[in-house]
Parts: C-alpha cells; sequence; structure tokens
C-alpha cells in the first residue's frame, strides 16, 4: 500500500545546501530539476506549498561572499538581495511549466495572533485553489528570530508550522542527507539508515547532529523538532535526500526511500 497516494495538500521544504553550490551560487541544474518535479506533481492533482530557504545564500553568491557574516544586519541586507533573485529564477522557470508562484513572506506574529493566523490561512487556501505554488520563507528583513536562530529556528520549523496551519496531509523535507541515520554517515561508515519512526523518543533527538552548512542555518536536529510538530498535528514527515528532486517522484510512487516520521492519530 501506498501510504502517500491519496496525499492531496504537501508542503515542501527545500534547504540551502540543495539549492545552492557551496560557492553560494545557484545549483542550476538541480533547481531546475525541482521545479519541474513540483509542477508535474501539481499537474497530477496535489496542491503544493514550498518553503524555500537560501535567500542568503544567494544574496552571499551574488554578491561573491564566500563566508556567511555573523552580524545581524549583514545577514538581513544579504536576505534581501537573495529573496529578489530566488524568486526571479522561481518565477523564471516555473513559467516554463505554465505555472503560476506566489512569495509569502511570514513573520512569527502571524502564527501567535489569532487574527493574522487566520488571514494567513485564508490566503494560503485560496492561492491553492487557484493552482498557484506559495513560496514561503520568513521574512528576514524585519524579522531577525530565523537569522537568529530563535522561536522558528529555520525553515525546517517554519515548514512544519505551514503544514499545520494550511491542514496539510504531508510534510517533506529535503536535506543534503538522505534520512535518519543512527549515526552520522558521513563520519560512520557503519551508520545505517532509519526507514520509519513511529514515536520521536530522546533517544531518536539524540542521532540528531550539529548545525547545518556553511550557508544554511539548519541540522538534523532543527529537522527533528519540525517532525515533532507536524506529526503531533496529524501529518506525516518525512527527510528524503535533495540531491535529485526526482526522489519526489519516487516517494510518491510509494518507494521505501528517506525515513518517515508516522503521524499522530487524532
Amino acid at each position: 500500500m501506498n501510504r502517500f497516494e491519496n496525499s492531496n495538500i504537501i508542503v515542501i521544504k527545500v534547504g540551502t545546501s540543495t539549492l545552492t553550490h557551496k560557492s553560494g551560487n545557484l545549483n542550476i541544474r538541480r533547481f531546475e530539476s525541482l521545479c519541474k518535479v513540483i509542477s508535474d506533481l501539481q499537474n497530477s492533482g496535489k496542491k503544493i506549498v514550498l518553503v524555500s530557504s537560501g535567500a542568503v545564500g544567494v544574496g552571499m553568491g551574488k554578491l561573491g561572499l564566500s563566508k556567511r557574516p555573523t552580524e545581524t544586519e549583514k545577514k538581513q541586507a544579504l536576505a534581501a538581495v537573495g529573496q529578489c533573485e530566488l524568486m526571479f529564477m522561481y518565477d523564471k522557470v516555473f513559467s516554463e511549466y505554465n505555472r503560476n508562484i506566489a512569495q509569502v513572506l511570514l513573520t512569527k506574529d502571524v502564527v501567535l495572533e489569532p487574527i493574522k493566523k487566520r488571514n494567513a490561512h485564508n490566503t494560503f487556501i485560496e492561492l491553492l485553489n487557484m493552482n498557484i505554488i506559495p513560496i514561503v520563507n520568513e521574512n528576514d528583513t524585519v524579522a531577525v528570530d530565523e537569522l537568529e536562530g530563535e522561536h522558528f529556528g529555520d525553515n525546517d520549523t517554519l515548514s512544519a508550522i505551514v503544514a499545520t496551519l494550511i491542514g496539510a496531509d504531508t510534510l517533506v523535507i529535503l536535506t543534503d542527507i538522505d534520512a535518519l541515520y543512527t549515526a552520522n554517515p558521513k563520519l560512520d561508515n557503519n551508520a545505517k539508515r532509519i526507514p520509519v519512526i513511529e514515536n520521536i523518543t530522546e533517544e531518536v533527538e539524540a542521532m540528531a547532529g550539529g548545525a547545518g552548512s556553511s550557508l544554511g542555518t539548519g541540522g538534523m536536529q532543527t529537522k527533528i523538532k519540525a517532525a515533532k510538530i507536524a506529526t503531533a498535528e496529524g501529518i506525516d514527515c518525512l527527510i528524503v535526500s535533495g540531491d535529485d528532486p526526482n526522489n519526489l517522484y519516487d516517494l510518491f510512487d510509494g518507494k521505501d526511500i528517506g525515513t518517515l516520521f508516522m503521524k499522530k492519530e487524532k
């Protein structure tokens, strides 16, 4: 049985390490493949929300910077430059597949204040009903929580919050590691992939490592946190390799890839 065959509303989160080369410049081949696969999934009848990191990383690449700055105001400036570039590229590539997109920039007050939360929910649902792909990021130029590692912590957590906000069926987190392992597979050849996790225990959380790449802010810890948020609200969460966006086809075709964090039945 394909657990995801009937998934209708899907949130896909893509990280900086998936979207960019180590230089910070956009990984065009992977970027175009991602847009193509998402467009095809939407053509099949699925409603897709894309939570996209990469603004600071792309901003660094555009300005020729090799090291992520530590000053908040510089990261805000890079996010402003990079977000513009990212949305330009998303609009350009998605339009090749006759897909329309919309930019949604969120701040923490939106999910904390009931009226703003309802307005955001209504906007998302209307966009999806119009077959428009919302592309979501935190509004880093006015809210520094994501940049400083507070509240949302990372777009992994933001993606889980968006998934709960719109009542998604499935949250897919594309990352530079293809699953949760018993140990860090980059350091331990004996590390084994964990295909399914029914309950996120302290032992599971202990398997998560530290921070992510030099261009991004996340790591496996933030993905576990996102999975806890999503599964508690009855949403399946998957960690899947973003190296090849065609993995999304395999996932929804029922193939055993990545790590599934099973939703809690309400």
